[in-house]
């Protein structure tokens, strides 16, 4: 019995080693885009929105739109399906906006199965490939331009999922400024992020929570930055350079 329970608790402790190891490799790329040089205060940032499913932030999309501040859209084939109004919209001003992807059915790009922020991962390469082309899918179907650039849900990544997303000939999108918290900050606090966005900085926030709080933080901060001199910019205009091989 000695034996056995020794065993049986060897076996727990391999298994969750393994596990712990799969989470270990876990990968949040960065995103910068080629920065102007310009002096304190001015230079050029890339604003990336994240519409993951539900409805569509208008505070948000008004402010772009009235401000004439270009925006990278990424958008999964859930909430293309649910905002045809927005989506019009944004093809309306190709001059300002990006639709890039964000995978069919937002799911993690991580092929070991797992949860990332409470949400499953894809769980093998197969449905990792899955996830990105039905993404680009239901963009050809909206119609518009293929998509250059994924995020996968959560923006986390195993390192031989981006190896694969990069062999289906796709940028990934990182980020080096966190603008929103997964949309789950106060206003206040993320209009203090993006406001603090330096020259060459790639912003992440979200365009898919109109109740949510910082949506209104979004829009006060990009109004600060374009109110400091800063020039926004499409990830298609730009320079991306991102690090763990997702743009090179």
């Amino acid at each position: 019995m000695g034996v056995l329970r020794k065993s049986l608790c060897a076996m727990a402790l391999s298994l969750f080693a393994a596990s712990a190891g799969n989470a270990a490799t876990l990968l949040e790329p960065t995103l910068h885009v080629k920065p102007q040089g310009l002096e304190v205060g001015s230079g050029r940032v890339a604003l990336t929105l994240d519409a993951c499913g539900g409805k569509t932030d208008t505070r948000i999309l008004s402010a772009l739109v009235d401000n004439r501040i270009p925006a990278t859209i990424f958008v999964t084939g859930i909430w293309l399906k649910r905002n045809a109004e927005a989506v019009e919209i944004m093809r309306a001003h190709p001059d300002l906006f990006e639709l890039e992807n964000h995978g069919g059915r937002h799911i993690p790009a991580v092929d070991t199965p797992q949860k990332i922020y409470g949400i499953r991962s894809a769980g093998s390469p197969d449905a990792v490939q899955a996830e990105v082309e039905s993404g680009a899918a239901a963009l050809a179907g909206a119609g518009g331009p293929a998509p250059k650039w994924f995020r996968g849900a959560t923006a986390e990544y195993s390192p031989s999922a981006i190896a694969m997303i990069r062999r289906l000939g796709f940028k990934i999108a990182g980020f080096s400024v966190n603008g929103d918290g997964g949309s789950l900050l106060g206003a206040k606090e993320t209009a203090r992020r993006i406001a603090a966005a330096k020259d060459g900085d790639v912003i992440i926030a979200h365009i898919n929570q109109p109740t949510h709080a910082a949506g209104e933080g979004v829009v006060q901060g990009l109004l600060a930055l374009k109110q400091k001199g800063m020039t926004f910019v499409r990830l298609d205009d730009a320079e991306g350079i991102g690090n763990d091989g997702t743009t090179d």
